[in-house]
């Protein structure tokens, strides 16, 4: 289910929670939230920067883990073993 963040359209008259914003898991078929559930201040939903982490199964590490070997270019026509 997607991920989705509110924050207070006015600031002013919002709690701590919605004022600086707060996530909550919706299904797609959920309607959207138009009030904060614990202050009822006008909320609207900001797009939320997603959390991309690093893969284990990432390209080196297989090849690595292959046998394989990684050369890094150090100057014109010279590289370097990575491993």
């Amino acid at each position: 289910m997607p991920l989705y963040v509110y924050e207070a359209r006015d600031p002013k008259r919002s709690c701590g929670k919605c004022k600086d914003g707060f996530e909550i898991v919706q299904k797609l078929s959920d309607p959207k939230l138009e009030t904060c559930p614990d202050c009822g201040a006008p909320i609207v939903k900001v797009i939320g920067t997603p959390g991309i982490g690093h893969s284990r199964t990432d390209l080196h590490y297989r090849a690595k883990r292959a046998g394989f070997h990684t050369l890094k270019r150090v100057g014109k026509g010279e590289y370097e073993k990575m491993y």
